[in-house]
């Protein structure tokens, strides 16, 4: 039996040259279906009808999300391009297809191409070894583009590193237990330590962050960062442009204004806007999400977007999750359960339990021991940190629309999030002034 191939060439004259030579020659692929367009290649996919798709580069509305939903299908994308035409070659690669062959090829190469590509995506380990194997041949080397293996292109100067900043994801269960308070505080602590600080509002149940912050909801924000990073023109200083910047060293990405518009948050997207935030910032910190279902994919016969994705995603991209959980009986309860959901959902970030709103009466006892010794007991977590109740300096900040350390530069909650900060960025932590009393 033939690999069945799916081909959308966009009126360009190889697809039926291929047809017709795959068709006749015992090459061991065929073009099974001829598709029109994006939309029409994406359902066929989804029907099981192909295993690989021959792709033009000028066809519309193929983006990153279409790479991701062929992934989902099983089906591996190959572009075919006009000789010499580099700048399709790339934007084919940005988009995440890394099998590249030339127009003019012959069925022989085209099919040797999809095989590989198919074998590939069955052991991604191996994929680039077996593709150098594979396209050895000095008669294929001139149609075919295949991923070098790193450290094969020009060596990095060690007198100038590429830049990766850091990602922090603030999650917690449902209930409210302070992820915003603690984004928004911790970015701009850090920011005053003199990191670049970047604040990401990625709450696909209704972000907050502009409001905390006295921001215009309607804003670019991340919506307009995943478009672009869908067509694959976003990078640090377009990212820049979407953000409002707060202080020197301080941006803020806003979050969708109606909890509706969350399909404009693709995971695919998220993932490429956080790659971005990594050059533009030093640390970057993301609001998330406080559900991690997937549920919602088994609804569908077909590959539909998922509400949860755009969570799962930043999580993934995290190089430390901080767990978030409220310092009391109920909350308590919902962050044990919430770190079980965690661990299930297999995420690979360093998890930190922060316990927010700390103070007397909440639970019995002395609750700094209490709290940390039935957080060990229950989910095997020591806490990263103990921020003590202030509403008061966050009602003030919050009517005011202004971040803490502006509105009430004093308050012990501040103050804890500073001793954080100094923590996960390996920073000095100033000390704190004693006020003179007078008289």
């Amino acid at each position: 039996m033939k690999l069945p191939v799916l081909s959308v060439a966009d009126g360009a004259a190889w697809e039926e040259r291929l047809v017709a030579a795959l068709a006749r020659g015992p090459h061991g692929v065929e073009i099974a279906r001829r598709c029109v367009d994006v939309v029409d290649l994406l359902a066929v996919a989804a029907s099981g009808q192909g295993r690989a798709a021959l792709l033009a580069p000028s066809l519309r509305r193929f983006d990153a999300d279409a790479v991701d939903r062929l992934a989902a299908a099983g089906v591996v994308p190959v572009a075919v391009v006009p000789r010499g035409d580099t700048a399709a070659e790339s934007r084919m690669r940005a988009l995440g297809v890394e099998h590249v062959v030339t127009d003019d090829a012959d069925a022989g190469v085209v099919a040797a191409v999809v095989a590989e590509a198919v074998r590939a995506a069955a052991e991604p380990n191996g994929a680039t070894q077996r593709a150098q194997r594979a396209f050895g041949d000095p008669s294929m080397a001139a149609h075919v583009s295949v991923p070098l293996p790193p450290g094969a292109g020009a060596p990095v100067s060690p007198e100038e590193p590429a830049a990766r900043g850091s990602v922090f994801a603030v999650w917690g269960p449902t209930g409210a237990p302070g992820r915003t308070t603690l984004a928004v505080t911790l970015a701009d602590e850090i920011a005053r330590l003199g990191q670049r600080a970047l604040l990401v509002d990625a709450d696909v149940y209704g972000g907050t962050v502009a409001a905390v912050l006295g921001l215009l909801d309607e804003s670019p924000g991340i919506a307009a960062a995943c478009r672009q990073a869908s067509a694959q023109r976003l990078d640090a200083n377009a990212l820049a442009g979407l953000c409002w910047q707060l202080g020197p060293r301080l941006r803020v990405l806003t979050g969708i204004p109606i909890a509706s518009r969350w399909p404009e948050l693709r995971p695919a997207a998220v993932s490429a806007v956080l790659a971005a935030a990594r050059t533009l910032a030093d640390y970057t910190v993301i609001d998330a999400g406080f559900c991690l279902e997937t549920d919602e994919e088994l609804s569908f016969d077909t590959m539909a977007p998922r509400r949860n994705g755009a969570t799962l995603a930043a999580l993934d991209e995290a190089d430390v999750v901080l767990a978030v959980g409220a310092a009391d009986p109920i909350g308590m309860q919902r962050l044990v359960r919430g770190l079980s959901e965690l661990r299930d959902a297999e995420i690979a970030a360093q998890v930190r339990v922060v316990l927010n709103r700390v103070r007397p009466g909440a639970v019995p006892g002395n609750p700094d021991v209490e709290l940390r010794a039935a957080l060990e007991r229950f989910s095997g977590h020591r806490p990263a940190a103990l921020l003590p109740a202030d509403y008061r300096a966050l009602d003030v900040a919050l009517a005011n629309g202004r971040l803490l350390s502006e509105s009430s530069p004093a308050s012990p909650l501040r103050r804890a999030v500073i001793e954080l900060a100094a923590e996960l960025t390996g920073q000095r932590a100033p000390r704190a002034r004693r006020r003179r009393r007078s008289g």
